[in-house]
């Protein structure tokens, strides 16, 4: 891993946009900059050497937590009282009794942990299961586990 100090200056430049140059001095920022891995997120140029704490704090690495996105499709006859009741019953029922978080709406949600932490195979099973014995759906999909916090990183192996 040979890098020119070109790289190394644009890699300056990129944390300086970010931290500012009223917060570092150049020196520190050089420093900085040849003695960690950049790593791009959303937008961000972060180190990926980070503390526990900052791992913890961030949702990466060993404390990523996993959830799934549910995709709900209804009929075109039922009418919005039936639906309304239908996903009443799905988050009191299939989503909050399991111990689980759902963000989202009546067509489109992520379901999460409840409180800090992933979900389950086990648990998307079960809401899998909950949904396969309900009529008032045309059809859905599930998706398998992914990172709640940053959809676009890959599972991290159990």
């Amino acid at each position: 891993m040979n890098k020119s100090i070109n790289d190394y200056y644009a890699l300056f430049i990129k944390m300086k946009a970010v931290l500012g140059a009223i917060c570092f001095s150049t020196a520190f920022l050089c420093y900085k900059a040849a003695n960690i891995r950049p790593t791009i997120i959303g937008g961000y140029v972060m180190a990926t050497n980070r503390s526990r704490r900052l791992r913890k704090k961030l949702c990466v690495d060993e404390f990523q937590e996993l959830g799934f996105e549910l995709q709900l499709n209804y009929p075109e006859e039922i009418t919005d009282t039936v639906i309304e009741a239908f996903f009443a019953d799905l988050v009191v029922d299939a989503i909050e009794g399991k111990g689980m978080a759902l963000i989202g709406g009546e067509e489109f949600a992520v379901v999460c942990s409840g409180k800090r932490g992933s979900v389950t195979e086990a648990q998307r099973a079960e809401v899998e299961a909950w949904l396969k014995g309900r009529k008032e759906l045309s059809s859905f999909e599930i998706s398998p586990l992914l990172d709640v916090w940053y959809p676009d990183n890959p599972v991290n192996p159990a």
